[in-house]
């Protein structure tokens, strides 16, 4: 039998296992070791992108994901489950798009972070919106009736 023809089999595999796993991922690696090995390089990766852009470490990620009890600080209740939350700073601080790392609020989901960005850091933007879905203003020209009547 050549070397050509040799099964691969994986190099992270137990080689005193009975039956060594297929290898038919780069490495050689299985199916298992190969998804591992994607998962340990996309968290290594975010954690450089997030030590260089906003100056804080992956310990100090994990720290704020934990205080926010594993959700978007915005309020709206993501999880950054399927997507990781990103890191909102205050760019009246930093107006570039790298932060000195004091200047960090808190983690988003990309929705929250986003409508952060549209209304430009403001908190009077905000209030004012939260003003006018508490009270909007064609409930006292139009005499219209509470909404949430109106949707039943």
């Amino acid at each position: 039998m050549s070397a050509a023809s040799k099964p691969r089999r994986c190099k992270d595999c137990d080689p005193a296992a009975k039956r060594p796993r297929p290898a038919p991922y780069p490495g050689p690696r299985c199916a298992t070791h190969h998804r591992e090995r994607q998962r340990a390089s996309r968290e290594a990766s975010h954690s450089r992108h997030v030590e260089r852009t906003y100056g804080i470490s992956r310990e100090q990620y994990d720290a704020l994901l934990e205080a926010q009890g594993g959700r978007c600080a915005g309020g709206c209740g993501a999880t950054g489950r399927s997507r990781r939350l990103a890191v909102d700073h205050d760019h009246a601080c930093c107006p570039g798009p790298v932060s000195c790392g004091k200047c960090v609020r808190g983690l988003l989901c990309s929705r929250c972070n986003r409508f952060i960005g549209y209304v430009g850091d403001n908190p009077e933007a905000l209030r004012g919106l939260a003003e006018y879905l508490e009270d909007p203003p064609a409930r006292r020209v139009l005499g219209l009736a509470n909404i949430e009547r109106m949707k039943r």
